[in-house]
């Protein structure tokens, strides 16, 4: 199988260009550490950002930086931490989960729209994206977006390739807003709740003036006893009303304990990355529904089948590891869309991807806006095909 790695973007577009004369489905990656996320590709070759690396712009007082698609995530986050800021999203790092090698790109990152535990304050990577640079199916180069937040009209080309898992265009520089580092991070931990019960103590939490920037519960069994954290964030002074005024607002739940430093830190590393499943040969799915729906999603499908879960987002995001086969597939798939969320198939075998629904199955009508658009941007269907969903 062929491998293309472009210097630059009129490289790549010659590329493209050259594939969809010859009818060559390719994949994109950019540091690969992703790709066992999705349907198995069908592709004939692979096409890589690799090659396309380094920051193109960084301007602190303005909040905001651009890279090359294939600029590791490291290096922006390290040049970030120079001017003592960072991207808001908290991207997670899939490697110990999916047990991959390589690099996160910050093109990748995009595509995926990779959001951690701050998204309930910082909102997800297509929120921080503010402009991209990408080569469509034809070999032509676009560009959208810019250096500063406006609004938008016609079609938002920005927001419409995060999340796109690279089924539209190949991504060669992104443009994101950032944010200060904050001066002081502490984390509440309430020991001993169910999910219910924790459920709502997050939703207290996060209905609260208090600014929460992490809610998360890890339910007994999930390395160690039943906890829920709560994670505060700014400037000292603030930090210290805050936790108290949430300390008294938790006692009504269970009296909080307070952690700050690097045992927090590792704690919040650990609900990002989903640490708590790696190295497992369980299937890993993501399920998103509304808070307080979340613990019937997770008791329906662990009265069918053996399952193990844990929540972030305030109850929002579960992450549940279940017997890698094709009707556990189907059985999370029911139990998710019967509380109105939906799910997605993170890790698996090849044979479980192929089966079953990895991405959550679209309604007829968004079936046709998918495909138009996949059509108007990749007409010859080069890019990932099948990946998100059989035929597109």
């Amino acid at each position: 199988m062929s491998t293309y790695q472009p210097r630059s973007e009129a490289e790549a577009a010659t590329l493209i260009g050259e594939a969809a004369a010859r009818r060559e489905r390719l994949r994109l990656v950019g540091g690969g550490t992703r790709a066992g996320i999705g349907r198995p590709a069908q592709d004939e070759a692979t096409l890589s950002a690799a090659g396309l690396t380094g920051i193109t712009l960084y301007e602190p007082a303005e909040l905001v930086i651009a890279a090359r698609a294939g600029t590791p995530l490291a290096e922006v986050e390290a040049r970030l931490a120079e001017g003592g800021q960072m991207l808001p999203f908290e991207p997670m790092d899939h490697r110990p989960l999916l047990g991959s090698t390589g690099e996160p790109t910050i093109g990748a990152v995009a595509a995926g729209n990779v959001s951690g535990p701050r998204r309930i304050a910082g909102g997800a990577a297509r929120d921080s994206l503010i402009g991209v640079r990408f080569v469509n199916g034809r070999g032509e180069a676009v560009k959208s977006g810019g250096r500063v937040m406006k609004n938008v009209t016609g079609l938002d080309l920005v927001k419409l390739m995060a999340g796109s898992w690279g089924t539209l265009g190949f991504l060669t520089e992104v443009t994101f807003k950032v944010l200060p580092v904050p001066e002081r991070t502490a984390t509440l931990v309430l020991a001993g709740l169910d999910d219910a019960r924790a459920v709502e103590a997050m939703s207290v939490a996060l209905g609260s003036p208090f600014e929460i920037t992490g809610a998360a519960h890890l339910p007994e069994g999930i390395d160690g006893a039943a906890r829920t954290l709560l994670r505060i964030e700014g400037f000292s002074a603030s930090v210290d009303y805050r936790l108290g005024q949430l300390t008294r607002l938790m006692r009504g739940f269970t009296p909080p304990a307070t952690r700050e430093g690097e045992e927090a830190a590792a704690q919040w590393r650990a609900v990002r990355d989903v640490l708590p499943f790696a190295g497992g040969d369980e299937a890993v799915w993501r399920l998103s529904t509304a808070p307080g729906r979340g613990p019937a999603v997770a008791a329906a499908i662990a009265a069918a089948r053996p399952s193990r879960w844990f929540y972030d987002w305030g109850g929002g995001l579960i992450w549940l590891a279940t017997p890698a086969t094709g009707d556990a597939g189907a059985e999370v798939v029911r139990a998710a869309l019967a509380e109105g969320g939906h799910a997605t198939l993170v890790r698996a075998p090849d044979a479980v991807r192929a089966a079953v629904p990895v991405f959550e199955p679209l309604s007829e009508p968004l079936m046709r806006i998918t495909a138009g658009l996949k059509a108007a941007h990749d007409p010859a269907g080069l890019f990932n095909p099948g990946r998100m969903y059989a035929g597109i």
